[in-house]
């Protein structure tokens, strides 16, 4: 039973899955919009959303949180300058996860488009 257990594993070790959870992060920040697996959109959206609350405060413990945490100071400075204070007056849901109706052709997982509100 999976009782208390929240997010998936994506059958990777705890550090590799918190990687790949996080560059998958900062392409979505990076690019603005990414095409990836459903579950996956799913996973990525609340670690998004945090930075994006967290880049709002516009102090500097906000600011080296997110560096800390991103792992990449450009993308890191992209979040705080330009993307976070866009959000100043919205209360959550930054990101838009829509369904496609195409699946992907080498395993028939369904795909969606991850982006900015």
């Amino acid at each position: 039973m999976r009782h208390a257990k929240k997010g998936k594993k994506f059958h990777r070790t705890s550090g590799r899955r918190k990687s790949f959870l996080q560059n998958l992060a900062n392409d979505l920040v990076r690019a603005g919009r990414i095409e990836t697996t459903e579950t996956r959109a799913k996973a990525v959206r609340p670690i998004v959303e945090h930075w994006i609350t967290m880049g709002k405060s516009r102090t500097l413990a906000a600011r080296r949180m997110l560096l800390s945490r991103m792992g990449n100071k450009r993308v890191a400075m992209k979040l705080y300058e330009e993307i976070a204070p866009k959000y100043a007056s919205r209360a959550g849901g930054y990101l838009r996860i829509t369904k496609l109706a195409t699946s992907r052709k080498r395993d028939g997982s369904r795909l969606a488009v991850v982006e900015f509100v």
